[in-house]
């Protein structure tokens, strides 16, 4: 048992000796009814975020009318979240208001997909679920909870959400869910680059990036967040050299192969030959002459863009430069 779970644990033996209602929820108990050890714990409580002060002093409160409290023992962090409801999102990520609610149903209600709003005792094992994301994890199927519309205009980066956890754990998306991002995809242009860069970033290290970078070429995202990868779709190469096919397809089979790599190896695989679009030209044969100078700028507006570190753009621009060397990424 980690550490956060044994915190999480504590948590709710605590709040409810006092009388309050709490549970698992969220992402933990998602990854629990899966088999997969959690990242993060999450517990849900009727108790208001200054009665969880309270009870654990030092505490930090973030986001304090969300009623969100970290709870910081030895080394571990718990999210402490009050039941809530909330009422319309004008900026797309944030609702204009919060109620506090005591009925957990409530509170399952806001949350994004049916998967990531399931309950569990952590004594008992029971599980209450109200939006029937139970049928969902064993069918394989990532469902917004309600209209899917109303999810992804109340924070627009659930889009993204969405296909990273059909990725990650090789899920369909439920039909509706995903007529609705294909409505609404144009919408992730309000989204920061920063939570941007974020969501992209784990689909390409947490696993499934292929799949991932197909949905958001499937879904229309790919053209909104990253439109220099989208442009290598249809883009020839010598089928002596490439006969598996266009720059896409040789991009989604690199993809393919990693396995939970770091960052800067993941997006250098990803961006390898992003400037062989623009280089493509036909003479005795296909060629792309420059593409790897061409790619290596296209490569820093992409990564400047979405706010990465200088030094993590020095290092995936210097894979970039490099992979002509390896014949088994050319």
């Amino acid at each position: 048992m980690t550490g956060a779970e044994q915190l999480a644990g504590s948590i709710v033996a605590e709040l409810r000796s006092r009388g309050h209602v709490a549970w698992f929820v969220g992402g933990c108990v998602r990854d629990l009814l899966l088999g997969h050890a959690p990242k993060d714990y999450d517990v849900a409580t009727d108790a208001r975020p200054d009665e969880v002060m309270l009870l654990w002093p030092g505490s930090e409160q973030v986001g304090a009318k969300f009623g969100v409290v970290l709870v910081n023992r030895d080394g571990a962090t718990v999210e402490v979240v009050t039941f809530r409801s909330e009422q319309a999102y004008q900026d797309g990520r944030h609702p204009d208001a919060v109620r506090f609610e005591t009925d957990p149903r409530k509170d399952v209600q806001r949350r994004d997909f049916t998967i990531n709003a399931i309950l569990l005792d952590p004594f008992s094992g029971e599980v209450i679920d109200y939006s029937g994301g139970r049928a969902d994890l064993e069918a394989g199927i990532i469902r917004a909870i309600g209209d899917p519309a109303a999810r992804f205009e109340e924070d627009h980066l659930r889009m993204l959400r969405a296909i990273r956890f059909a990725a990650r754990f090789g899920f369909a998306i439920e039909p509706a869910t995903m007529a609705s991002i294909q409505r609404c995809h144009g919408d992730i242009a309000r989204i920061s680059a920063e939570r941007i860069r974020a969501e992209l970033t784990r689909i390409l290290t947490e696993g499934g990036a292929r799949r991932g970078f197909e949905l958001l070429d499937e879904t229309g995202l790919l053209v909104d967040v990253l439109p220099e990868v989208a442009a290598m779709k249809g883009v020839a190469q010598p089928p002596e050299f490439h006969p598996e096919g266009d720059v896409w397809i040789h991009t989604l089979l690199m993809l393919e192969g990693l396995d939970h790599p770091s960052v800067t190896l993941a997006w250098g695989v990803l961006l390898h030959d992003v400037g062989k679009p623009p280089t493509f030209r036909v003479a005795d044969r296909i060629r792309f002459d420059g593409h790897v100078e061409l790619g290596e700028q296209i490569a820093r507006d992409i990564l400047s863009r979405l706010r990465f570190s200088n030094a993590e753009i020095d290092q995936v621009i210097a894979l970039v430069a490099n992979h002509m060397r390896f014949t088994h990424v050319h």
